[in-house]
C-alpha cells in the first residue's frame, strides 16, 4: 500500500511539475496568495479559460461551446456574494452571451479587437485599481492585460507567453475547474465561501 502511495504521489509531482515553468519557484507560487486579500473583481477569457477551447460551428455560423458546471457555480455566487465579474474575449456568439446571463454576470465584453481598451475601460467604470483584480487568460490576446492586474492566473494548459507572467498556474485546464479555483482561493481567503455551519446560505440556493 505505502509504495501504491508514493507511485501515485510521485505522478502527481511529475504532472505538476510538467505544468509549472522551471522559474516558478514554490516561494513565488506562494507570494501571490498575500495578494488575493485585495480581489474585489475577476476578469476572464472565454475560450480556452471557461471551455477547453473547443467550437462547434453549425450551419448558420453560429458556435457552441462546452462549459463546466463547478465553474458555473464558483461564477454565480461570486456574484451573489458581491464580487464584480468580467467576461473580455474576442469572441462574438449568442452562446456566450445566454451562458454569462444565466450565471448573472452582466459585464460581458465580446468582440472585443483591443482587450486592453476594454479592461481600461472596466476599470474606471467600476472604480477599480489593477491591484483589485484577477486576471485570467489562456493565451497571446490576453498577455496585456495579465501584465496590468493584481494577480495574473492562467490555467494548467496556457500558452508558454502567458503562464511566464501569471502568479497562479491552476491544476485545472480551460472548462476543467480553473475558474472555480481562482474564485473558490479568493473567497476562502476572504471569508466568503461556503460555510456549513450557516443556515439558508445563499451557496445552496443557485
Amino acid at each position: 500500500m505505502a509504495d501504491g502511495v508514493r507511485r501515485f504521489a510521485c505522478l502527481r509531482y511529475r504532472k505538476l511539475i510538467h505544468y509549472i515553468p522551471a522559474y516558478k519557484t514554490k516561494q513565488n507560487m506562494i507570494n501571490y496568495k498575500e495578494k488575493l486579500h485585495e480581489i474585489r473583481a475577476f476578469v476572464f477569457d472565454f475560450d480556452g479559460v471557461m471551455t477547453d477551447g473547443s467550437v462547434w460551428t453549425y450551419a448558420d455560423r453560429e458556435t457552441v461551446r462546452c462549459g463546466n458546471i463547478k465553474d458555473g457555480f464558483a461564477i454565480q455566487y461570486a456574484v451573489k456574494r458581491g464580487y464584480i465579474i468580467a467576461l473580455i474575449s474576442g469572441a462574438t456568439s449568442l452562446s456566450i452571451d445566454h451562458r454569462m446571463a444565466a450565471l448573472g454576470v452582466t459585464q460581458c465584453h465580446t468582440g472585443c479587437a483591443n482587450k486592453m481598451d476594454t479592461y481600461r475601460r472596466f476599470l474606471k467604470e467600476n472604480g477599480l485599481s489593477e491591484e483589485q483584480v484577477v486576471c485570467m487568460g489562456d493565451d497571446i490576446p490576453d498577455y496585456e492585460i495579465m501584465s496590468h492586474c493584481g494577480v495574473a492566473a492562467c490555467p494548467a494548459d496556457a500558452a508558454t507567453e502567458i503562464k511566464e507572467i501569471s502568479d497562479y498556474i491552476s491544476l485545472y485546464g480551460g472548462g476543467k475547474g480553473c475558474v472555480r479555483d481562482i474564485i473558490e482561493q479568493v473567497m476562502r481567503l476572504q471569508g466568503k465561501w461556503f460555510d456549513p455551519k450557516v443556515s439558508n446560505h445563499e451557496a445552496l440556493k443557485w
